[in-house]
């Protein structure tokens, strides 16, 4: 199989292949290794890698799940994976032992994925994109100047580039659904509890994150969320069980649906037009479609980043503790890069008051939006307030900025994710429009809590009605 045959397959079809036996793991894994070789030199998406240990699982007993033989991508963050460290990207953490692999990661070798290596990620996930000080920086398959979002830009620019048809990512606050933006592929984040995060790590900031992965294709993310969507013994969200499998929902046809469409931010920041026009077409496409139109107006401003940000700044101190009580000393001076370390200390001197209020006004703003979402099945809005920006635009981690200065310019360029996260909601970047520049712009679909399939369903049909598979930037395959 030549790298270009290779890259023309999402994971469902690769699989069938194997199947078949019209190709084997192990050359699936060669040809993933190939573009791998070949872009990320300039892309700088691997940062990780075992490439022989992955030839041996190929050549080995791999299971006879729905993803046999399919090469794969974990991220450096939240979930272990054995033969490999979890360094978050940092220099604090560099040097940690590999551990066993986690439930997720179990989970993905059951299906029979082949996991090759990890992507890049910022220090701790904590940016708005990926350019950590310890990694470097991954560059825009689509333009090498311009950032691939964060804090999934490893997975995003592999997938774009057809390293692999899908790799894992997580979103606190956008960090799926913003990469598959600015990469041009489709991005979802489930209803937190469906995907498993333990042993170790239960619940990621006070609950914000969910975990999944970037692909080409609808109905890869589908099947990869029924391979890894069980109940979790000891979990503390028990996920809602789904009335179908997944992949049976990408399946079948969208209903009737009323949609609500904003094309404004919820703090009035400036969206560009491009994103409005890629908000406009989608809605006019689900018009087309035979859907009911409403507008859509905010009942909720940044106030939300009040209940968010003390959560996830806590997650991140919490990361930063686990680790100096491991090597029983705190981080020393250049180890945290300097608004990590910024975003550490202020989180330590967060009181309990503070955080018990945030969770309070978290709760008051989820009933708010399930309010609003009783008016409406979806809601439709950019998924991002601009196309992507040049490196060094966005990264007030390893910048000069201080967190303030950091802060205001990620929200104004990511306004409409981090909610979704504080309200436990699925939502997903889906590709459907592309600027004059060739540069891709996706569109944010939010669904009601639980009704991750009705998410698939409608993802479908767009994908049917307005394919995305034929575009490809031009470092592919």
């Amino acid at each position: 199989m030549t790298p270009s045959e290779y890259a023309a397959h999402d994971a469902v079809g690769l699989a069938a292949l194997v199947a078949r036996r019209e190709v084997s793991p192990r050359e699936l894994v060669d040809a993933a290794v190939a573009v791998i070789e070949r872009h990320d030199p300039a892309l700088n998406a691997v940062v990780m890698r075992d490439i022989e240990a992955a030839r041996r699982a190929a050549d080995g007993p791999l299971p006879a799940g729905p993803f046999r033989g399919v090469p794969f991508l974990a991220k450096d963050t939240n979930q272990d994976v054995a033969g490999f460290p979890t360094t978050h990207s940092s220099r604090f953490f560099e040097g940690s032992p590999p551990r066993a692999d986690g439930e997720l990661a179990r989970r993905w070798l059951a299906a029979g994925l082949v996991i090759l290596g990890k992507t890049n990620t910022p220090e701790l996930a904590g940016d708005f994109t990926t350019e950590p000080a310890l990694r470097g920086a991954t560059r825009n398959p689509w333009r090498l100047d311009l950032s691939t979002g964060g804090s999934s830009g490893g997975a995003g620019a592999a997938v774009a580039s057809g390293m692999v048809p899908m790799a894992h990512g997580t979103d606190l606050g956008g960090s799926i659904r913003m990469p598959a933006s600015l990469c041009g592929v489709f991005g979802f984040k489930p209803t937190p509890g469906l995907v498993p995060l333990g042993p170790d790590r239960d619940e990621i900031a006070c609950g914000l994150n969910s975990d999944h992965v970037l692909t080409r294709s609808v109905r890869d993310s589908a099947a990869m969320l029924d391979a890894t969507a069980a109940p979790d013994p000891g979990a503390p969200y028990p996920p809602p069980a789904p009335a179908r499998p997944y992949l049976v929902e990408a399946g079948q046809p969208a209903e009737r649906l009323r949609v609500a469409v904003t094309t404004a931010a919820p703090g009035g920041q400036r969206v560009d037009p491009a994103c409005v026009a890629a908000v406009e077409a989608t809605r006019d496409l689900l018009a087309a479609m035979g859907h009911d139109i409403v507008p859509y107006a905010w009942s909720v401003g940044m106030e939300y980043l009040d209940a968010s940000l003390p959560l996830w700044t806590a997650g991140i101190a919490d990361e930063i503790d686990r680790r100096a009580a491991e090597l029983g000393r705190g981080p020393a001076p250049g180890e945290l890069e300097p608004l990590t370390l910024e975003t550490y200390q202020r989180a330590k001197r967060t009181t309990l008051d503070a955080l018990m209020a945030a969770r309070r006004l978290g709760n008051r703003i989820r009933r708010r939006i399930a309010q609003d979402f009783l008016g409406f099945d979806v809601l439709v809005t950019p998924s991002t307030a601009g196309v992507a920006l040049p490196l060094g635009r966005l990264g007030g981690i390893s910048g000069t900025q201080d967190k303030d200065q950091w802060l205001g310019t990620g929200y104004d360029f990511a306004p409409f994710h981090e909610l979704f996260n504080l309200t436990h909601q699925p939502a997903m970047s889906v590709p459907l429009h592309w600027t004059a520049e060739g540069l891709p712009v996706g569109v944010q679909v939010v669904g009601r809590h639980g009704e991750d399939g009705l998410l698939f369903r409608l993802a479908a049909a767009l994908e049917q009605a307005r394919p995305w598979a034929g575009r490809h930037p031009p470092l592919w395959g």
